[in-house]
């Protein structure tokens, strides 16, 4: 607390702007670049990797969708079986080292140039499909291992702006490097941005126990333990609980949604412009405009709404707007209303939906929220997207008008279970929701 003190004027600007405690302001400036080297990271690969999924071949990208949803179900449980066995504070930064050693395997082999490119091509895709989900779900399980319920509500709108900001920077530097270093040298200088990543983690477990040493308000759990238990906790610990399985259901149909919105938006930008380039660029304007508002919204404007309005409101914002935006496009299905709405969409996803919804994790115990939030993020959400790209490609065949009239239903479903799940937060009495009896947290 003392150190952060010493800047007063600094500490006056973060707490008026973002209402940014003094003795956490070095735990979420740390959060925040956490936040950006990660997603900046993953972003510097992801057009490498949409790259290979060209090299497999555009009309065999469901199959590409299947295999990553596959590939989640072995990852899953050897991620908690890890979890289980490693103290917390050595598993975190690993996490982000393995990622880093797998990246320069593939540096290998693509430099190499021994095996079938078509394969490797597929290998790399799934691979970087996989280990996204895996990322970030660890990164936010950290964060709701730091911060308590009532911090989140302030600070994590500020931190997600941290993953905004590399998800900008990423891509342009890829684009300034591609020509200069090539694919395989934009994956040496994604692996270095994880390594850099696997240290923020290091200090920011430090400053996590200098904050609960000096009595300041976080989560007060420990990291030099390990979580006990078996590989498949995260599938037992889900289904045990209505709380977790209400999360689940809630991404559940996020994704369905976003896969709607997808299949959408690529029917549409195909019809209007027959270039590669001009498709690129449309796609290119979306980003711009989401990323943009989304930053400014998050830095200044997520905390005071979740204060002001609660976690409920948060969660039903994105459904009431997809009814709305849906049934727009069912009587208008233009590329502008469309373009429009995906940015709307987008921009509340980012800005208020996400980080609302890992504020709904800061309530359950330890073991959940590295094990099961796994499962969720992981299994569920890659699922999701598989059930929704084949029930897509289907409803498209009614137009989009059409799949926007199956957008507004799913959008009707989602709407209730994102208040019954707002409800329950709310309603919570004391720190945690979820505790099974079974726990093995406590393990050393």
């Amino acid at each position: 607390m003392a150190e952060a003190n010493r800047s007063p004027l600094l500490a006056r600007v973060f707490k008026s702007a973002a209402a940014i405690e003094p003795y956490e302001l070095r735990a979420v400036v740390l959060s925040m670049l956490y936040f950006l080297f990660l997603f900046g990271s993953y972003s510097m690969v992801k057009p490498v990797r949409d790259t290979m999924g060209t090299v497999y071949g555009v009309n065999h990208y469901q199959e590409l969708f299947t295999a990553t949803f596959f590939a989640t179900l072995i990852v899953a449980p050897l991620y908690s079986g890890f979890a289980s066995r490693l103290k917390l504070s050595s598993f975190l930064p690993w996490v982000y080292g393995f990622i880093a050693a797998t990246i320069l395997v593939f540096y290998a082999l693509f430099s190499g140039g021994k095996y079938p490119t078509r394969w490797l091509a597929a290998g790399f895709y799934v691979w970087v499909s996989v280990f996204n989900m895996v990322i970030i779900s660890v990164f936010w399980s950290f964060m709701s291992d730091i911060f308590s319920r009532t911090q989140a509500k302030r600070l994590y709108g500020f931190i997600a702006a941290g993953g905004t900001i590399g998800g900008i920077a990423g891509p342009a530097l890829a684009t300034v490097l591609a020509t200069l270093v090539g694919n395989d040298g934009l994956m040496l200088i994604s692996a270095g941005g994880f390594i850099v990543t696997a240290v923020l983690v290091i200090l920011l477990s430090r400053e996590r126990q200098k904050i609960i040493a000096a009595g300041g308000e976080a989560q007060h759990t420990r990291l030099d333990h390990r979580l006990g238990g078996n590989p498949f906790d995260g599938f037992r610990l889900l289904l045990q609980s209505r709380y977790l399985l209400m999360l689940a259901l809630f991404l559940f149909l996020m994704t369905w949604i976003s896969t709607i919105v997808y299949f959408q938006l690529g029917d549409l930008i195909t019809k209007d412009f027959a270039s590669h380039a001009a498709r690129t660029r449309a796609y290119a304007i979306i980003e711009v405009a989401v990323n943009g508002l989304a930053v400014v919204i998050q830095l200044l404007g997520t905390g005071r709404f979740i204060r002001r309005f609660g976690v409920t409101t948060g969660l039903l914002l994105n459904p009431v707007i997809m009814v709305l935006a849906f049934l727009a496009i069912a009587f208008s299905p233009i590329l502008l209303v469309l373009g429009g709405m995906q940015v709307v969409r987008r921009v509340a996803e980012y800005a208020v939906a996400k980080p609302t919804r890992e504020m709904l994790f800061t309530v359950v115990d330890q073991e959940s929220k590295y094990k099961a939030k796994n499962v969720i993020d992981t299994v569920v959400y890659r699922g999701g997207d598989v059930c929704a790209a084949w029930a897509s490609s289907f409803v498209l065949s009614f137009g989009v008008s059409g799949l926007a009239i199956f957008g507004a239903i799913v959008s009707i479903i989602w709407f209730p279970i994102a208040y019954a799940l707002g409800r329950r937060y709310e309603n919570v009495r004391g720190t945690e929701l979820v505790t099974p009896a079974s726990s093995t947290a406590a393990a050393s």
